[in-house]
């Protein structure tokens, strides 16, 4: 799925993609000092194809940054390709419900989906990564946190 003009809303091939967890980056500004910052992220979710929710823990410069500066993009690498997905962030809970620890939720209301690969390329294989702590616990905190996002 090539996309040539930006788009207002996550094309099919994406929504779908964006309804498992899935490894994106999130760049924001840095409430201090201004400058663009990016991290790597996985509890993300297409509420619609208007809107992608996302959690990151309470202690994390990205909630101060967000509140500072609420516009966002995230990186997502699906369907062949890289995307670039911008928009203005609006915060959800402050604590999600039944998570042990204390996770900020956040929406991002779409206004643009590019495609960011370079021309003349395809995304042959998506970033992969793996959980290094215990994988009994890590499924359950990522169903915990996914079930607690699709309820706020």
């Amino acid at each position: 799925m090539r996309v040539t003009e930006p788009l207002t809303a996550l094309p099919e091939a994406l929504h779908t993609a964006l309804q498992t967890e899935s490894f994106v980056l999130l760049h924001t500004t840095d409430a201090e000092s201004g400058k663009p910052t990016s991290n790597a992220i996985s509890w993300v979710y297409a509420v619609n194809p208007n809107r992608l929710r996302f959690a990151v823990d309470g202690r994390s410069r990205l909630v101060a940054n967000l509140s500072a500066k609420p516009e966002a993009s995230v990186t997502v690498f699906a369907a062949g390709s890289v995307y670039a997905v911008y928009g203005l962030t609006n915060l959800v809970t402050e604590a999600l419900d039944e998570v042990p620890f204390k996770l900020v939720c956040f929406d991002i209301e779409i206004s643009d989906v590019r495609d960011a690969m370079f021309y003349g390329a395809r995304l042959s294989v998506a970033p992969e990564y793996e959980k290094t702590y215990d994988k009994r616990a890590a499924d359950k905190l990522d169903g915990q946190v996914f079930a607690a996002m699709k309820k706020a």
